[in-house]
C-alpha cells in the first residue's frame, strides 16, 4: 500500500529535478553564448585584417598607374633625337600622373564614404582625349593601336579628377586585355539626354558569369588583379548618377560603355 507522503516526494524530486536540469540547461547557454561571442569577435577581426590586406593590395593596383604611364614617358625620353617640345610635353604629363597618384592615396582615404567636393562643368570629350594621351605610351609599347571617334561639347558636372581616374582605368584594362597587340577604340558622343563613353577592346573577353560579378568587391579577371579598381570605377560613375554598361564575349574582347547625364546648361 502506497504511503500517504508519496506524492509530496515524488513533486519533490520532480521539482528539484527540474530546477537542477534548468539551471544546468541555462549555464550551458551561457557558456555557449560566451563561446560564440568570443568566436564572432575573432571572426570579425580576421575579416577586418582581411579587408585592410586586400584594400592595400587594391591602393597599390591603382598606383601602379599612373607610375607605369610616368615609366613609359621616361623610356621615350631616353630615345635619341626626341624634339624639345615633346620632351616638355611628356615632362608635363609625367608630373600630371605623379599628381594624379597623390589625389588617387587622397581617394582611398575617403573610400568607405565617397563624395565629390569639387564638382564643375566639363568637356567630357576632352577628358577622353586627355585620357588617351595620358595612355598612349603605355599602349604604344604593348603593340596597341588607339583608334578615337571623340566628338567635344559634350558638357557634363561632375569631379574632373575622379572621372580621369575612371577613364585611365578602364583604358589601362583594355590594353592589357590585348597581351599580344590589337586596337583599341574610344568613342566619346551624346546620345539623347546622355553622355556615352565607349572603350572596346580585342582582348581576350569574358563570359556571362564574369560579367555580372564586374565591379564587385576583389573580383578580377587579371590573375593577379584586386577587383577594386574597377569597383571604384563603379561607385565614381554611380556618383555621379551614372551606369556603366559591359558587353563582352570571349575571344572576341570586351566593350565597356559609361553613360552620364548630360549638363543641363549645355542640353
Amino acid at each position: 500500500m502506497r504511503r500517504p507522503n508519496s506524492n509530496f516526494f515524488d513533486f519533490a524530486f520532480n521539482y528539484c529535478f527540474i530546477n537542477v536540469g534548468g539551471m544546468w540547461f541555462a549555464v550551458y547557454l551561457i557558456e555557449n553564448m560566451k563561446k560564440n561571442m568570443e568566436l564572432q569577435r575573432e571572426i570579425n577581426r580576421t575579416e577586418k585584417l582581411h579587408v585592410m590586406g586586400e584594400l592595400a593590395a587594391a591602393v597599390a593596383h591603382e598606383i601602379r598607374n599612373p607610375m607605369t604611364v610616368v615609366r613609359g614617358f621616361m623610356q621615350l625620353l631616353h630615345q635619341e633625337q626626341i624634339e624639345e617640345h615633346k620632351k616638355r610635353m611628356y615632362t608635363e604629363l609625367m608630373i600630371g600622373e605623379l599628381d594624379r597618384a597623390e589625389e588617387i592615396i587622397n581617394d582611398y582615404l575617403t573610400f568607405a564614404k565617397p563624395e565629390a567636393k569639387h564638382r564643375e562643368e566639363i568637356d567630357a570629350g576632352v577628358e577622353v582625349q586627355n585620357a588617351v594621351n595620358v595612355m598612349s605610351s603605355y599602349a604604344l609599347l604593348r603593340n596597341v593601336e588607339t583608334i578615337t571617334g571623340i566628338d567635344h561639347g559634350l558638357f557634363v558636372y561632375l569631379e574632373p579628377s575622379k572621372f580621369r581616374q575612371c577613364l585611365v582605368n578602364l583604358i589601362k584594362n583594355g590594353i592589357e586585355a590585348m597581351p599580344d597587340g590589337g586596337g583599341l577604340q574610344v568613342y566619346a558622343y551624346r546620345r539623347g539626354d546622355s553622355i556615352v563613353v565607349d572603350i572596346i577592346d580585342e582582348g581576350i573577353g569574358m563570359s556571362p558569369e564574369e560579367v555580372s560579378r564586374l565591379g564587385s568587391p576583389f573580383y578580377s579577371t587579371k590573375e593577379k588583379g584586386t577587383g577594386l579598381g574597377l569597383m571604384v570605377c563603379y561607385r565614381i560613375i554611380e556618383l555621379f548618377n551614372g551606369k556603366i554598361h559591359v558587353r563582352s564575349e570571349q575571344g572576341k574582347g570586351t566593350a565597356f560603355s559609361i553613360l552620364l547625364p548630360a549638363s543641363l546648361e549645355k542640353k
